[in-house]
């Protein structure tokens, strides 16, 4: 106990440091810095602001009032993360149940690290923090991929390595965004899972998926259930012209192009003809998508 007192009463000391004016510190070298960048510091409630980069959007009322009950029997355990915007003015990185929790408590300060980064910085550290926690959906998670990927201008192989995630798994919560929003909708909302999600994916147009995914949901499916209604949705259909599969772009091109769209984590398509002649097609939405891919497909 005698251990966190201390600590408590450096913080304070360390929060009177940032209110004189004569140490503004703004960047890594200025003096006294070393005294205050990646300590605990007791910072003011109201100098605070909440961060426009944050990208968790969902935020259950009931557990936050339950870590404000933890809160005002064992104090902020883990402190939030803050960069320095302004002379005592910081902007939360992460940390923002544990910060709303304690408004709710009306506490006037809370333990905080204090981190100098730019915009950029910021937006990449909240979007890794906030992936690394447990309690996010899988399109929540594909989401903060997708910005890493667009807006840190990251390529899977380098994300792969920020996160500790290996780059299939990364590919496969991409994927679950070229659903229909119903359909992720549903996953957020745990009617469905992700098995079921990464299975429907394979279903191109938006109304059949649609379909399967009411039948899911009505008639209870389970993932392999859904996995072999889609095989049989895939299946030639009776009266319509199908290639062949023993033709020369059987076997080996459905194989080629799920590979493909693996790798691209985009709907690939292929058509052939029966001598064997096709083409394939690699749809994207949007420029920075395309960026994306070129950069995929051409390895610079």
């Amino acid at each position: 106990m005698a251990r966190a007192t201390k600590k408590q009463a450096l913080g304070r000391g360390l929060s009177a440091l940032l209110k004189d004016p004569e140490n503004d510190i703004r960047s890594a070298s200025d003096k006294n810095a070393e005294k205050l960048v990646g300590h605990i510091v007791e910072l003011d409630m109201d100098a605070i602001e909440m961060n426009p980069f944050q990208p968790r959007s969902n935020f259950n009322d009931q557990n936050l009032e339950e870590l404000a009950s933890s809160i005002r029997e064992l104090g902020v355990i883990q402190p939030i993360t803050v960069r320095k915007i302004d002379f005592n003015k910081f902007q939360l990185v992460s940390g923002e149940r544990r910060f709303r929790a304690s408004k709710r408590l009306g506490l006037e300060t809370i333990p905080a690290y204090i981190r100098i980064a730019n915009d950029q910085e910021t937006l990449e550290m909240a979007l890794v923090e906030n992936i690394q926690r447990q309690d996010l959906d899988p399109i929540e998670i594909a989401l903060s991929y997708k910005r890493l990927i667009e807006e840190i201008a990251l390529t899977q192989e380098k994300l792969s390595e920020r996160v500790g995630k290996k780059r299939s798994t990364i590919t496969n919560y991409l994927r679950l965004l070229r659903l229909d929003p119903i359909i992720q909708t549903g996953i957020r909302d745990g009617f469905i899972s992700m098995g079921h999600g990464r299975a429907l994916v394979n279903i191109e147009d938006a109304s059949d998926q649609i379909a399967i995914y009411e039948k899911i949901v009505g008639q209870n499916w389970s993932v392999r259930e859904t996995e072999k209604a889609v095989q049989e949705y895939h299946k030639p259909k009776v009266g319509k012209k199908a290639v062949d599969a023993k033709d020369a772009a059987g076997e080996f091109g459905q194989d080629q192009v799920k590979a493909l769209r693996n790798f691209l984590a985009v709907n690939v398509g292929l058509s052939t003809s029966k001598t064997g002649k096709g083409k394939i097609t690699i749809p994207f939405e949007s420029e920075a998508e395309f960026k994306r891919l070129t950069k995929l497909i051409t390895g610079d």
